[in-house]
């Protein structure tokens, strides 16, 4: 498909305990750009963690209740990430990611209301498209004392995963509608999210290797078309939008080989309703790793699996960030020729660059 319009979002990241590290393309640049605690955070991610479970063969899904939380994996996320306009045709992109780590695989009730045995982290970003600005925030909390935490949906509770006010939920005991609500500074959205799309299990049947050794492995779905409307409000002016919104849930104990350095993460939404999902795993010498993967999904919710070999990727351009002088790329050019695809992916602005604990570029594309 050629001069077709597209929508997406890409991240461009290592991994840090399967939480995301800001990187470049290049090998040099990421090493430069990863702070020392955070190699030490790559190295860890490879070691066996007692007590939590390790993905290790396909499992059977059950909905509604693996939208909610997984303690005995150390680690996963409810990432949402959309493409929004005005009636006037103002472009908005935005992110809310809300992360769960396991500190402890021990959930015993604490003695202290202020014991945890888990954390979570947010992030939250805004693209406001008009004025070229991005908009990113985060913040943590124990799963204690209310502030944070999950549950699934059953008769008696809808599902729900929070962050202080940072919230993704359920209606009653449905899963759809999803309500998204988050206020940081100066910015705020409310949305609600339906699905027009059967949920798509990435891999096979859910399970995302990411290496060749047993364990490096998430349960991976996605949710790749959601309908979206509601309102965001920037500098008191509130503006109602409509558009399109991508899930995508991930759970695990352990994904990275030794030789892996992390990915870059094409969620795309094309204009003959097929979706892309396509990450491209990095080595450390900045190859393409062969566990490199993704999908294409038909405007009827047919879902084909690709290979690395199915995809090329080339590099046309990138931006070099003033504040942490990491070369990010912007532009790309993603080809599948088995599928007659040959798409021009570029960044709707330069700036999308994530400057929180943890850093890595990911933003809204056409």
């Amino acid at each position: 498909m050629k001069n077709s319009v597209i929508k997406g979002f890409v991240a461009i990241a290592i991994f840090a305990l399967l939480i995301l590290t800001g990187c470049s393309n290049d090998d040099d640049a990421l090493r430069e750009s990863a702070t020392t605690d955070n190699i030490d955070m790559l190295e860890a991610m490879s070691d066996e963690e007692d007590g939590f479970k390790r993905v290790l063969k396909p499992r059977t899904f059950s909905f509604p209740l693996d939208h909610g939380p997984h303690p005995d994996y150390k680690t996963e996320w409810w990432y949402v990430t959309g493409n929004l306009e005005t009636e006037q045709g103002r472009r908005f992109g935005y992110q809310l990611t809300l992360f769960r780590v396991g500190l402890v695989a021990d959930t015993a009730v604490r003695e202290s209301a202020w014991g945890s045995s888990e954390v979570y982290m947010g992030h939250f970003a805004l693209t406001d498209h008009k004025n070229s600005q991005f908009h990113s925030f985060e913040r943590f909390s124990r799963a204690a004392l209310g502030l944070a935490g999950a549950q699934s949906s059953n008769e008696n509770q809808p599902f729900k995963v929070w962050l202080e006010q940072w919230r993704i939920e359920g209606s009653a005991n449905e899963f759809l509608p999803l309500t998204l609500n988050a206020t940081a500074e100066n910015v705020s959205i409310a949305f609600t999210l339906n699905s027009d799309k059967p949920i798509v299990l990435q891999g096979d049947r859910g399970l995302s290797q990411k290496s060749a050794d047993p364990g490096n492995a998430s349960y991976y779905y996605s949710m790749t078309h959601m309908p979206t409307h509601g309102t965001i409000t920037i500098d008191g002016e509130s503006f109602t939008v409509d558009g399109n919104s991508w899930l995508d849930r991930e759970w695990s104990t352990s994904a990275l080989g030794e030789n892996q350095a992390g990915w870059d993460w094409f969620a795309l939404q094309l204009s003959d309703g097929r979706d892309l999902m396509f990450y491209r795993l990095r080595n450390k010498d900045g190859s393409t790793d062969p566990f490199s993967t993704g999908s294409l999904v038909a405007a009827d919710g047919t879902v084909t699996r690709l290979t690395r070999d199915d995809v090329k990727l080339t590099i046309e351009d990138k931006w070099q960030s003033p504040k942490t002088q990491t070369a990010y790329p912007i532009h790309w050019r993603l080809q599948l020729a088995k599928y007659n695809l040959d798409l021009s992916v570029k960044a709707i602005q330069p700036n999308q660059e994530m400057l929180l604990s943890v850093q890595y570029w990911e933003g809204a594309v056409d």
